[in-house]
């Protein structure tokens, strides 16, 4: 029973909901630890983030059918929602097979009575079928139901974007992720790079977000020469942006003042050049987050130009001399609602209260960070959320009180990605199939 894929994903989602942990680091150790084949990780990966992604929607189907139950513990609703998931929405797979492990698993983590409770349940469903989403009056309740988002986050997107753009990003977040590659065109030109990879038996395409970007299209080419010598490394097309955005001479001196785990932060170092006092200064608030930074630095050959510091960044105005910097990145920390492709139980976990909580924490590192800005500099601010009380709203809270800063558009090479009207970059996840993601860029006045 222990290396069984069916009973495995029952024990990873019960520790993602008890303890609130991420799937893809339990569902990782998991898989380190098991002795399984290249086809059950498939299959265990597909139940967990099936499961994960579907909650509420299963949640709602199951209720009819269990709804006299006085009690049902945990793992019992776990090992429910695990098998109507493999019995509505996962193809060639028989239902007597789904009943039958269930019953079995049952057994072996409870007793008869509640392995008979289990087939009962199972069985029903089987004969009646599940109620339909479509019977959901509610506009809000209808997608919070069928895509799985507790509803104030369908609330709090639709009161932003309107119901319609609501709908497509919800929709979007449904779909699998790509991997995406940065490529160090200080070392290989994009196209070779392509060139190699295809040679060593990986596709890719270019991204048309990121004008150092590729996508793969069969795999994870951490296997390949080139990741090993640094040409490239994996990040999200959205987060290439950045380095873009402050638009780095060879020169600068940067501060990256929440870098970790250092994509970023190894990205705006490809731009410098030591021997003409280029440097960017990483800070962050934990040892082994930083310790992460210098690991990627070591790999891709660019720790000569990144200097780091455990840091808070609030506290980062009493350790560096005032206009002491050309560039700041401020990736600052925030709810990752744009990850919910990636990490789907971020949803879970999150609450509105969080991101106003968050709001105090974003605008105090901006107020914190910006008087080491020299005048003239850029400074740029971004999210891997989308929501627009951690974007918008507090950008503009923290130019109502720093009227030496102004908005300009975000600078990026590729056109495709457009500013708005306000020169913000706003992306979400259904316009490009990134990871939603949000860039602010703002010039410090030449005379203060």
């Amino acid at each position: 029973m222990n290396e069984n894929s069916r009973y495995l994903a029952l024990v990873i989602l019960e520790k993602v909901e008890r303890n609130q942990s991420f799937s893809n680091i339990v569902l990782n150790e998991t898989i380190n630890k098991q002795n399984l084949s290249k086809e059950d990780v498939g299959f265990l990966t597909e139940l967990v983030y099936g499961v994960i992604q579907n909650k509420l929607k299963l949640d709602f189907q199951l209720e009819p059918f269990i709804k006299k139950q006085k009690k049902i513990e945990s793992w019992v609703r776990q090992l429910l929602r695990l098998s109507l998931y493999q019995m509505t929405l996962l193809d060639k797979i028989p239902t007597h097979a789904v009943v039958d492990e269930a019953v079995q698993i049952a057994k072996f983590k409870g007793h008869k009575g509640i392995a008979g409770f289990v087939n009962g349940v199972l069985r029903s469903i089987d004969r009646k079928g599940v109620r339909s989403v479509d019977d959901i009056q509610d506009p809000i309740e209808k997608l919070s139901v069928s895509f799985s988002y507790p509803t104030w986050i369908i609330e709090l997107l639709v009161d932003e974007v309107g119901i319609q753009e609501t709908t497509e990003i919800v929709e979007s977040l449904a779909s699998r992720a790509k991997v995406s590659l940065r490529v160090n065109t200080h070392m290989k030109s994009v196209d070779e790079v392509m060139s190699q990879l295809t040679e060593e038996g990986f596709q890719t395409k270019k991204s048309q977000v990121s004008s150092s970007g590729l996508i793969s299209q069969n795999g994870l080419p951490v296997t390949s020469s080139l990741f090993k010598e640094g040409v490239i490394t994996v990040q999200d097309e959205s987060s290439m942006l950045v380095a873009e955005a402050l638009q780095i001479k060879p020169e600068d001196r940067v501060l990256d003042a929440c870098a970790a785990p250092g994509g970023k932060t190894t990205h705006i170092a490809t731009y410098l050049d030591t021997n003409r006092g280029g440097k960017v200064v990483a800070l962050d608030l934990h040892e082994k987050k930083i310790k992460k930074v210098t690991e990627n630095a070591d790999r891709l050959g660019l720790a000569d130009v990144i200097e780091t510091h455990v840091m808070d960044a609030r506290d980062s105005v009493n350790h560096f001399a005032l206009n002491s910097f050309d560039k700041i990145l401020i990736d600052a920390p925030c709810s990752g609602l744009g990850l919910m492709r990636r990490k789907p139980d971020i949803r879970y976990q999150k609450q509105l209260k969080d991101i106003e909580a968050l709001q105090k924490v974003q605008l105090d590192i901006l107020s914190s960070v910006a008087p080491l800005l020299k005048s003239g500099g850029r400074l740029v601010y971004s999210t891997c959320t989308i929501t627009k009380k951690e974007n918008d709203e507090v950008v503009n809270a923290f130019l109502e009180t720093h009227k030496d800063f102004e908005i300009e558009p975000v600078y990026t090479v590729n056109e495709e990605v457009r500013v708005t009207g306000d020169d913000f970059l706003h992306l979400y996840p259904h316009q490009h199939n990134t990871d939603g993601f949000f860039i602010a860029s703002l010039k410090k006045s030449e005379i203060n």
